[in-house]
């Protein structure tokens, strides 16, 4: 996988979709036929790349309620849709173990040949359902290096959705030079919940604190999408690209491409 920098140079901003696994063995949620999950997160990711997007990243994304660390048997389940996911199609694959696993995530990665996770939590201490879930920076990167794996990057979030500071004076470019300073290869800037757009001003400000790219990861709609693209160096897009918006539903060819028509693609 090239750079992001280098992609979104060469193609006007880089759009990475999400694979939303349906509920995992091990989740609450579990309905009992791992098939079913397997299957639609195969074709979710054939979906996507024939909609034109970038990338793909694998999340458990419907394992309510979270935890910070994501059980054995969950880990088992996401390892398994990746290397599924993996080897369904050409473009590069991440992972995000969700709600903060990043030894999982990087695992996950590495087991598969995958080229980026997604850390929620890396410089910042917040508060949610999970509790109080603190910065993971040193672990993340000292574990990459162990592994050999420096070539998987690092999609990190600042001030992350779904969450509160738990020093909520501190400004969001002091985050966001932090994640930089401490080796994130790209920022993500969301909402405050899944499906509500990144304010634009929020990722301008990041911007102009930071040499890496920074991505929206949250709210990216057809309508002004070229817009937000002409601030955001990339993008995540997930219940954009469902019926309802709805994290379970199977991904629609024709929302994808509502999406990625106007970017010329």
């Amino acid at each position: 996988m090239k750079d992001i920098k280098d992609v979104i140079k060469v193609r006007g901003g880089f759009v990475i979709g999400m694979v939303h696994c349906l509920p995992l063995p091990g989740s609450p949620a579990y309905q009992w036929d791992v098939s079913k999950i397997m299957g639609q997160a195969v074709e979710d990711a054939r979906t996507l790349e024939r909609g034109g997007v970038d990338a793909v990243i694998v999340e458990n994304t419907n394992d309510n309620p979270f935890t910070e660390l994501i059980s054995k048997t969950q880990v088992a389940a996401l390892s398994a849709a990746t290397a599924l996911v993996r080897q369904a199609v050409n473009i590069p694959v991440g992972v995000d173990a969700s709600f903060n696993d990043f030894e999982a995530g990087l695992g996950v990665a590495v087991a598969n040949d995958c080229h980026f996770i997604r850390v929620p939590v890396f410089v910042d201490t917040v508060v949610n359902w999970c509790g109080v879930v603190g910065p993971c920076a040193y672990e993340v990167v000292d574990m990459r290096k162990r592994l050999d794996a420096e070539d998987v990057m690092l999609l990190c979030d600042v001030q992350v959705k779904h969450s509160n500071m738990l020093q909520p004076q501190v400004p969001i470019e002091e985050s966001a030079k932090n994640a930089a300073a401490a080796g994130a290869d790209a920022i993500i800037v969301t909402g405050t919940t899944t499906g509500e757009e990144t304010p634009i001003d929020m990722i301008e400000r990041v911007k102009k604190v930071v040499n890496v790219p920074v991505m929206a990861g949250s709210g990216i709609n057809p309508v002004d999408v070229c817009e937000q693209f002409k601030i955001a160096d990339g993008a995540i897009v997930g219940s954009a690209f469902k019926r309802g918006g709805l994290t379970t539903n199977p991904v629609e060819y024709k929302l994808v491409r509502k999406l990625m028509e106007p970017l010329g693609r």
